[in-house]
């Protein structure tokens, strides 16, 4: 392997803090390296020094001959009054950029819904960052630096992401350095890690998976002091290891060695008290949605939907960009009255949303965070009986002692994002619902709101774009597609499929003559509406069996322990429940295949 471009012995100090000292690293030809690091340790810094955009105190950076780099920052260099196009392939022919099959696909994933003459000062943020992005990937270079490149992109654009750059170059050819919060992203995309801390950089050979084992088995060796940063890591190996479906296809660490390591690691959330405890907090009635509606502007947004949520249950809502889930969530919280049916929410019901304004810091820009907790008395009970002072979640949530005597005004994205929580918990909800709560936190800072998650009693509803976090916080995942709601007994890999099958019966209806063929196309499609409907009738039932099933687990949790008969009784009726559930899920799979998933 060829070595392409690193740095010498460089130093970098600015006026607050000093980021690197006597720094010496490499990229070679072949390289897939992800960085991680805490918010403000010099992630983004490093990909400028490396990139040349931003020069050492002292030493070097170093490129061999003419080695070529592309670069997408945190925030695009985009001139307003450019149009789409021109940002995009600048002065290039039309018929160079346009007979290179790869720039097509390219600007066809990402930038075919704008307008190629819309000037870039109209464009939203999302829309500006995949034109910069499709500037970026259309380049020819020998090392690809990008920076948190899954931003504004939905589930289906990161999985997209995730080939492109996986079969952008042929092994040992090109290098790619990844700075992006989306572990699921990382996993799927490097080869090798890179972790900024204490200004040096520590390599870790594998993905993102080999990396928590290697930093968990570097602590215990280490015998490590600080017990409550290595459980946080522990439980979230333990997620790894124990089957995330994002794992089981391309394990990149020793699976016998990470059971051993969690070997005496507990399960990651107690369901049967959860639930227990969210029963006695909200009782058996939570949010009953009847055959609602939504319209918006003349377009069925969401279609006639029947479903209940019930106490402790912890629900990821996928979905395009545009696709209407923060119209569902409105219309779950009771803040938008569908023009048909209605939604019936439990009198104990106490809803509190995270959004992605901070609209809870208002106000607060001069006052110390220490003040701010001072002035709630409140204490937070969870599951297992703990119960936590303001102080205490932040601290859980990753929240440094340094910064306890800040104004809010001078707080980081991330720790505003904890410093919101914290105050939205201290309200003592019983319904969470949390919109894109990955927003400006570090992959550490995940692993903690994860694990605060796992103990909170309650039912919790999740729209995020992040892989990961949905797979692992939530036990159930529903898509929403074409104003349907479906629920993905297999998780965000079934949604892909989904989306899949869909576009490709598309493109052959589409590209079915209307005439010639219409006596061969008829029973076919005939067909196919026939398993649809088998597949409705299906999920249907399935909707049905699963209220029935949180009933009798409900019903379970009241009964006396000592009623032995009524226990047993009560088990009995749930494992029927179950295999029938589990009968309707292999036909609702059955019928998927035949439909071409």
């Amino acid at each position: 392997m060829a070595y392409l471009l690193g740095c010498e012995n460089i130093q970098l100090e600015y006026p607050t803090a000093r980021l690197f000292d006597s720094l010496t690293l490499g990229v070679n030809s072949g390289d897939r390296i992800g960085i991680v690091g805490r918010n403000g340790d010099g992630k983004s810094t490093l990909l400028k020094l490396l990139a040349g955009v931003e020069e050492p105190d002292k030493g070097r950076v170093v490129r061999t001959g003419n080695v070529t780099v592309g670069m997408l920052a945190q925030k695009d260099a985009l001139d307003d009054g450019d149009t789409v196009g021109h940002a995009i392939v600048g002065d290039r022919p039309e018929y160079e950029w346009a007979g290179d099959a790869r720039v097509r696909a390219i600007i066809g994933e990402l930038v075919s819904d704008l307008d190629w003459d819309a000037k870039i000062g109209t464009l939203s943020g999302g829309q500006r960052r995949r034109v910069d992005l499709t500037r970026v990937l259309i380049g020819d270079y020998d090392v690809l630096m990008m920076d948190e490149p899954t931003n504004h992109l939905d589930i289906e654009g990161i999985h997209w992401l995730a080939e492109h750059l996986k079969t952008r170059w042929r092994e040992n050819e090109g290098a790619l350095l990844l700075v992006t919060h989306d572990r699921w992203f990382l996993d799927e995309v490097c080869l090798d890690m890179w972790e900024v801390h204490d200004r040096i950089v520590t390599p870790f050979e594998g993905g993102y998976s080999a990396y928590i084992m290697q930093r968990v088995e570097r602590q215990r060796q280490a015998r490590v002091a600080e017990a409550k940063r290595k459980n946080i890591l522990r439980r979230e190996l333990a997620w790894l290891a124990r089957g995330a479906p994002a794992r089981s296809t391309k394990p990149r660490f020793r699976v016998e060695a990470a059971e051993a390591l969690i070997a005496d690691e507990p399960p990651l959330r107690k369901k049967v008290e959860l639930r227990r405890t969210a029963m006695s907090r909200l009782g058996k009635k939570v949010i009953h949605i009847r055959d609602a509606s939504v319209e918006l502007g003349g377009r069925e947004v969401i279609k006639p939907l029947e479903w209940n949520i019930g106490a402790g249950e912890r629900i990821a809502i996928l979905g395009a960009n545009g696709a209407g889930k923060t119209t569902l969530l409105k219309l779950i919280e009771g803040k938008l009255r569908p023009n048909h049916g209605r939604v019936e929410i439990g009198q104990t019901v106490k809803f509190a949303v995270l959004t992605q304004q901070l609209d809870e810091l208002e106000g607060l820009g001069d006052d110390r965070v220490r003040e701010v907790c001072n002035r709630h008395k409140i204490y937070v009970e969870m599951a297992d009986g703990k119960t936590m002072s303001p102080l205490q979640l932040l601290e859980e949530l990753g929240f440094e002692s340094d910064h306890i005597n800040c104004p809010v005004r001078d707080l980081s994205g991330g720790q505003k994002r904890r410093l919101q929580l914290m105050l939205i918990l201290l309200d003592r909800p019983n319904v969470l619902i949390l919109d894109e709560p990955g927003n400006d936190l570090d992959t550490d800072m995940l692993a903690q709101l994860e694990t605060l998650l796992d103990s909170w009693p309650g039912t919790l509803l999740i729209v995020s774009h992040d892989r990961y976090l949905v797979e692992r916080v939530t036990d159930d995942q529903y898509a929403l597609i074409d104003g349907e709601l479906i629920h993905m007994p297999r998780g965000v890999d079934g949604y892909l499929e989904e989306l899949e099958r869909r576009k490709q019966m598309g493109q052959q209806a589409s590209s079915s003559p209307s005439s010639s063929h219409a006596d061969t196309a008829v029973p076919l499609q005939r067909e196919l509406r026939e398993l649809k409907k088998k597949r409705t009738s299906v999920e249907r039932k399935m909707g049905t069996l699963r209220s029935k099933l949180e009933r009798a687990r409900a019903e379970l949790l009241e009964i006396d322990g000592t009623d032995f008969v009524a226990l047993g009784e009560q088990q009995a009726k749930i494992s029927q429940l179950e295999g029938e559930l589990s009968t309707l899920e292999d036909a609702w799979l059955d019928y998927s295949e035949q439909l071409g998933e």
